[in-house]
């Protein structure tokens, strides 16, 4: 009896192990590309990292799964490379440059994900980027826009958005042309900034914009992300006076901005802003009647939704991955789109070899329905040369687009009415 008893033991593990084995097999051999996602996951921008995050999620479910309604590049398939399905891996920085490098290092060390794609903040961007570099691994960046990081020499580093240098040169074209068309008169400029890599870096490239187009550049005001009180900081803003305020902050730190200037009742008399708190439209909720009037640029809002047909049934997967549900935001829909990018290379490149990929990248033009203007192309260094976005005015909660003229649906509305005039 003990024998029978033992035999069917032995027998039950035999199988068990057969099991595994052919278990372990068809696992191995399952058709999964690991991507890897980096954003700020927590901390003071975490609302911006987490809709990145969503928007990720949203491309790679329009990738794997067959969505021929929906008019995008690979919507009509199922995968790539003849039926690979993407498998994200999420990894949170919490915007901390040190944490983000760490992270890159373990998602393709231990992770083993093919490639990475983030990292909304470009200090973070910039050290994690470097992780990639030096294992020969692509990074996909959809929305950091420090323009230092496409004039690094990377061979495996792509950018989607504009960056700080072009939008400058947008604001400084939009004064010259509120000056010339508007009479406007505008003469003096200063710039507030965070003191990160991204502010650091959009403040220098504000600086030689002003300066090239024969503007003055009076007041130049640094502050720590993560403020609790910047009367200081527009104080100084204050004291200059300046007649165009560029602003680089972000999250939170716009909001006690706008509202700290309400505060100390000052005004310049046009304010732009860069890929920063005023693009968010959660914030411009926050902020009420507070936000209007003010300026900056964008590559999407909802009010962009009719120059961009294709972005609507995307949208509508988006907010089933967002809580609460909100639109596309013009930092999120870069992340989507560079995800996208990413997989029609791969497809086109026929091959997961990291230098094939790059390679094919750099050859093609791809089409991008998500971006506002419809394509993505790329320069040495990773830059998209086609990366396009307009200046827009805060109104009833609305974005207005104002500038170029040809793509315009309101007047700009300027000088910014004084606080106890609106």
């Amino acid at each position: 009896m003990k024998w029978h008893w033992s035999k069917r033991v032995l027998a039950l593990v035999v199988v068990l192990l057969f099991v595994g084995i052919a278990g372990d097999a068809a696992f191995s051999q399952e058709k999964v590309i690991k991507i890897g996602t980096l954003f700020p996951l927590t901390g003071p921008v975490a609302l911006a990292g987490q809709r990145c995050k969503a928007a990720v999620e949203t491309a790679v479910e329009v990738i794997n799964n067959s969505y021929p309604d929906i008019k995008v590049p690979l919507a009509a398939q199922e995968g790539i490379l003849g039926g690979y399905k993407i498998v994200l891996v999420h990894a949170d920085h919490q915007g901390k440059p040190d944490i983000g490098k760490t992270e890159a290092e373990r998602l393709f060390d231990q992770e083993g994900v093919y490639a990475i794609i983030g990292s909304y903040n470009s200090a973070v961007t910039k050290p994690a980027s470097l992780v990639a570099e030096r294992r020969k691994k692509l990074f996909m960046c959809g929305c950091s826009s420090s323009a230092e990081l496409t004039k690094r020499g990377m061979k495996y580093f792509f950018r989607m958005a504009p960056t700080d240098e072009t939008e400058s040169q947008e604001f400084v074209t939009f004064v010259k042309w509120l000056n010339e068309t508007k009479g406007a008169d505008l003469k003096t400029f200063g710039v507030i900034y965070e003191n990160t890599e991204f502010g650091k870096h959009a403040a220098e490239e504000a600086k030689k914009a002003i300066e090239a187009a024969g503007f003055q550049y009076v007041a130049d005001v640094a502050f720590n992300p993560g403020a609790t009180n910047l009367n200081s900081e527009v104080q100084m803003l204050k004291g200059k006076n300046p007649d165009v305020v560029f602003g680089a902050c972000l999250g939170a730190d716009y909001i006690l901005w706008v509202r700290t200037m309400k505060q100390l009742a000052w005004l310049p008399k046009v304010c732009l802003n860069y890929c920063s708190g005023y693009q968010d439209p959660i914030i411009a909720q926050q902020l009420g009647p507070d936000g209007d009037y003010f300026m900056g640029t964008t590559g999407y809002s909802p009010e962009l939704a009719e120059l961009m047909p294709a972005v609507a049934p995307v949208e509508e997967i988006y907010k089933t991955k967002i809580d609460p549900p909100v639109p596309f935001d013009s930092d999120s829909i870069q992340e989507a789109v560079a995800t996208f990018v990413l997989a029609q290379a791969i497809d086109k490149a026929g091959t997961l070899d990291p230098d094939k990929v790059a390679e094919t990248l750099y050859a093609n033009e791809w089409e991008s329905p998500l971006s506002l203007g419809g394509k993505v192309a790329f320069a040495p260094g990773g830059q998209n040369i086609k990366a396009m976005s307009v200046v827009t005015q805060l109104k009833d909660g609305e974005y207005r687009r104002v500038f170029p003229p040809e793509l315009a649906n309101s007047d700009p509305i300027f000088p910014i009415p004084s606080w106890d005039k609106r």
